[in-house]
């Protein structure tokens, strides 16, 4: 141990991390680690879920925000703290505020959930101003940088510092000590890389054979390109769907200890998930997976559906992931539900996305002649026995011979959409499919 401040030495310990977990232990209390049949069931592992979506901010986010805070002195406790957060790190940074008594001002963007905001100022009482603006992290990171300098307040950093991820590394104290051994693999959600960097410092150095994967969304791919690149690099465009992982800039120190630990990247950005044999467990290493936004929704829903779990987008990354890997029969894994934070009125976009991702839900331009019986003939000779029309809309009536309708139909099944475009190709009537990621399929949703 050094006597260099810990905000800037450049690497992080086991000693450190148990040093937090002791330090926080008086407010935070262990998450379950449940194992989890269907997916044990369906991966032939005995997969484990560490439910820090239980945590008293429903986030492994106040490991990191507390023990930083903790170990302000006087002068920094009265010149009060800032930070800027996508939801969960300033829920955390709130609470710390209010159990220590100390005055915070925290910046988020325009696009953080309500859920996250009003749960914000519920943890934070009397003893937080929140500040919302800006279309991404990274410009609400750029707005409470500049009050520091400011204000003279100190930053509490979602991820780049060590304080923050020594607490974060107290997730991985506590698998090791609730299994009693060292997992085969541990599956962990990316967005900033605080997480990821304290489970990597604490279980390569004290049980290095563990194999870690790293899940980021495709639309914030940041970790990944960082690997890629040797450096970190500020994406050009970060879908904010994924909002506890849609960070453009990973952490200068996230990425150090991710980089000397030797993590590999198997994708890239423009590939979905792809699959990767984790095969021999004992092997150790980390490995960085992307999955699709739609597929993660449709993991939330089945999270909530079989295990009753209400999980952020971030939360269930982990899960997503399994998919995609394929491990030794009887293997121990272990995905980290790191939040559930969710907004229930963005359910009924995480269904959309979900439907889209499996292959039933699908939108069409349709050109209907306008003539009697155009549209009942679309019903009867074009619709399958078990598609519905979940959108209808007329987009052009300017015309005596046609008529321009958007058309969203959901399948019964996914094998049903080759029969369908079939159908549509043999009436008389002018279709264009609508193809996700397309422009005008982005206008659309």
């Amino acid at each position: 141990m050094t006597n260099t401040h810990p905000a800037q030495r450049r690497a992080v310990s086991a000693a450190d991390i148990d040093a937090a977990a002791v330090r926080i232990s008086g407010v935070i209390a262990a998450t379950p680690l449940e194992r989890c049949d269907r997916l044990s069931a369906a991966t032939g592992a005995n997969v484990y879920l560490k439910r820090e979506d239980l945590q008293v901010v429903r986030s492994y986010k106040l490991r990191g925000a507390y023990n930083l805070m903790l170990q302000l002195n006087e002068s920094e406790r009265a010149a009060g703290v800032v930070a800027a957060s996508a939801g969960n790190h300033a829920q955390g940074v709130a609470f710390a505020c209010r159990t220590l008594g100390i005055k915070g001002r925290i910046y988020v963007p325009a696009k953080t959930p309500k859920q996250k905001r009003d749960r914000i100022m519920v943890h934070g009482g009397g003893f937080v101003e929140l500040v919302v603006g800006g279309g991404s992290y990274d410009a609400a990171a750029a707005a409470a940088k500049e009050d520091t300098e400011n204000t003279g307040a100190t930053m509490v950093p979602p991820f780049d510092d060590i304080r923050t991820v020594a607490g974060q590394g107290t997730v991985a104290a506590e698998i090791l000590g609730q299994l009693g051994t060292a997992p085969d693999t541990v599956v962990v959600p990316v967005g900033g890389g605080g997480l990821i960097a304290g489970l990597v410092s604490y279980l390569h150095e004290r049980t290095p054979d563990v194999t870690v994967v790293g899940v980021e969304p495709t639309g914030a791919p940041s970790m990944t390109e960082a690997l890629a690149a040797g450096r970190a690099v500020t994406l050009d465009e970060v879908d904010p769907f994924v909002d506890g992982a849609a960070v453009g800039r990973v952490g200068e120190l996230p990425l150090e200890i991710l980089m000397a630990a030797g993590a590999e990247c198997v994708t890239h950005s423009s590939l979905p998930l792809i699959t990767v044999p984790i095969k021999q467990p004992g092997a150790g290493g980390i490995t960085m997976l992307q999955v699709d936004e739609g597929a993660v929704c449709t993991a939330m829903l089945d999270l909530y559906q079989n295990e009753g779990i209400i999980a952020e987008p971030a939360g269930a990354l982990s899960v997503t992931a399994l998919s995609g890997l394929e491990f030794e029969p009887g293997s121990t894994v272990v995905c980290v539900i790191s939040g559930g934070n969710n907004d229930v009125s963005r359910y009924g976009e995480v269904l959309e996305r979900s439907l889209v991702h499996l292959g039933l839900k699908h939108y069409f331009l349709v050109g209907f002649p306008q003539e009697p019986g155009a549209l009942r003939r679309f019903l009867d000779e074009v619709l399958g026995p078990d598609d519905d029309i979940t959108l209808f809309e007329y987009v052009k009536r300017n015309n005596r011979d046609t008529g321009e309708a958007l058309v969203g139909i959901e399948l019964g099944r996914a094998d049903c959409l080759a029969p369908l475009i079939e159908r549509m190709t043999d009436s008389r009537m002018h279709v264009e499919r609508l193809v996700p990621g397309s422009p005008a399929y982005r206008y659309l949703t």
